[in-house]
This record gives C-alpha cells, structure tokens and sequence, in this order.
C-alpha cells in the first residue's frame, strides 16, 4: 500500500435520538489530538436521514470537514447500509485513521468495515497516541483480564481503525463560532439491494442503575468479604443518593448483577465523586473509572495499587469505616435540610 495516499483522522458520527452521541464528541476531541500531531484535518463521517444539520455541531466539537450521506434508506441502522457507506467513502478519500465509538453501532459498524478492507481493527481502546513523524496509530487497551496494557499496532496497512470505549476521552470545549466543509457523498443503493428490513423499533425500559450517568458512585470489591459486607456500600450509597458499582469479582462472585460492573468488562464512568471501597485497584477496574473527578480509596492494604489513583485515601477496615462515614453524611445532610427548611 502507498501510505501516501492515506491523509487524515475520521470519526464515525452517531447519531442518538436526534443528537450527536456523546461518545461522538469524546471522539473528536481525541481525534483532534492525533490530526495536529500529524498536521493534517479531521473528519467525521455522518450517516443517517435528515442529520446534514448536526453537521454543525461535529464542526463546534473540533472537526474541519464532515461527509455526510444523508438519504431515507440511512433511517435506521443497518449493518449492510452503513458499511457500504462507509466502504465508499473511505475507498474515495483515503483516511490515515479511522475511530469509532465501542457502542453496539459502532462496534458491529467496525468490525463489518473491517471484513472488507485489507486492514485491522483494535477493539475496546482506552488511550491513543500517534507518531508525528510515521503516522503509526499507537492504540492502547487492557489485556490477558485487565493485567497488562497492550499497545496494538498496524505498521502494514491503512486506515488504521479502533474502537474507544465511551467515556475514556474528552470531548473538547464547544466553539458555537466554528465553521467547516460539508461533502455530500452518495452511493447506488435501494431497499431492494438490502436483505435486512426494519419492521418496529421497540424501546425497553429498565430499573437498572445507570450508574455511567450518576454523579457519585459507591463502589465495593471482594476486601469486603461476602455479601453481608456488601451491604455498607448499599448503606452509603443510599445516603448520598448514589449509584452502586463493583469490581468483576464481585459480580462473578454473585454479590450483585452485572450492570453495577465499573471496569474493562463493565462500565466506564466519570462521575464528580467515586468511593472505591474495599477494592485493590487492579488495571481492568481502573480504566472503568480512572478519569473521575474526585477518588476516594478505602482498603486495609497500604500497599494497595487503587491508592496511586485515589485523590484520598483511608487504611483500615472497610466495614468499621464506612459505617462511621454513612452516619457522619446523614447528620451533615440532615443539618443541611433543616437549614434550608429554615431558609423558606
């Protein structure tokens, strides 16, 4: 392959409920990154029915460019529809590297693309980095269970593609003054070439947690012996008005279901305040929620590695601390709600 012919970085635009998804603009903003490192612009491709107008918002959150295939056989996402669309555009303008968010679209949507390509895909990345001068895509992700961080790279082949896990990159400042080039792309393509059809869309609703929206967390680990001992993060949560997370033992142990996992093989949050609470702070844990604002480690091990990541950190036992903590925020937020009472 001449590399040569391979200029820029792309972003797969996703469209959510009338919006740029929020990984999208994660995207961009890593994306930026990697384009002025290589001096060179970043795109974003926009597929969908009536979505030329989000244009505009890939161009405030850092974007030059944004092609758009914007027809009624977009509406909805299919696999077949998308990735001819995407094989298109990138067959025609050659990008150096292409991102995708690791959502269930852009997963599939990437792993289809790849099947076609001569190239690779790195999947479920946390870090990115290039090298200014080769163009190498250095796309970092937890590996062997979260023991090691992996670099993978593809020194023979282009584009270069990753998926990035929601939630791991930052989206940049919005500039409401930002400008770019739209490029209108199409392709032949009818419902009568798609062997997928689209019959209902059914939304389901769910008790679960959200806990990748909540803005404190409560997180609990096998330091706290069983499921009796669990049971503290409950308490606590509870009194803040958070959500629960917990390390993959925990929840391979069966303490609780899966949808509190915060780690590689669960969740990735950002919340303004995470407890971890009983939990040793192993790699595939610690890129589920390294990136909070505020950390806050409670093990009996000093020498625990969830402390080199916390912002405060408490030695001693979870279950006679946490307690004595749970009691301490409900006086604090009892004494705010008479204050405020007395206030109206």
């Amino acid at each position: 392959m001449n590399f040569e012919d391979y200029r820029g970085v792309w972003v797969f635009i996703e469209e959510k409920d009338g919006a740029v998804a929020k990984v999208s603009l994660e995207l961009l903003g890593a994306g930026r990154v990697l384009a002025d490192k290589r001096k060179t612009e970043l795109a974003g491709v926009l597929i969908g029915d009536n979505v030329q107008e989000l244009a505009q918002t890939v161009f405030e959150y850092g974007a030059d460019k944004v092609y758009v295939y914007d027809v009624p056989i977009y509406r909805f996402y299919r696999t077949e529809t998308y990735m001819r669309a995407m094989l298109a555009c990138v067959e025609k303008h050659k990008p150096e590297i292409l991102l995708y968010g690791a959502t269930s679209t852009g997963k599939d949507l990437a792993s289809a693309v790849a099947t076609d390509l001569p190239t690779g895909l790195t999947a479920d990345t946390t870090q990115l980095d290039v090298e200014e001068d080769t163009g190498l895509l250095l796309a970092s992700r937890p590996a062997f269970g979260g023991n090691i961080m992996a670099t993978i790279l593809c020194k023979k082949y282009r584009p270069q593609m990753a998926t990035v896990r929601p939630k791991v990159m930052k989206a940049l400042p919005r500039n409401e003054k930002a400008s770019g080039v739209i490029i209108e792309e199409c392709i032949p393509i009818t419902e009568d070439d798609i062997r997928t059809k689209v019959l209902e869309i059914v939304r389901s609703t769910t008790q679960h947690v959200r806990i990748d929206e909540a803005d404190i967390i409560v997180a609990g680990g096998k330091g706290l012996g069983g499921p009796a001992g669990f049971q503290v993060v409950h308490q606590l949560a509870e009194t803040l008005g958070a959500a629960v997370g917990a390390s993959r033992d925990v929840v391979e142990a069966g303490w609780i279901p899966h949808h509190h996992q915060v780690g590689q093989t669960g969740v990735t949050v950002t919340p303004k305040i995470y407890f971890a609470i009983g939990i040793s702070g192993a790699i595939q844990h610690l890129v589920g929620m390294q990136n909070s604002g505020l950390i806050i480690a409670i093990n009996k091990d000093p020498s625990a590695p969830i402390f080199q990541s916390s912002h405060y950190g408490i030695v001693g036992d979870a279950l006679t601390i946490v307690p004595m903590l749970t009691e301490a925020f409900k006086t604090a937020l009892g004494r705010k709600e008479e204050a405020d009472a007395g206030k109206v």
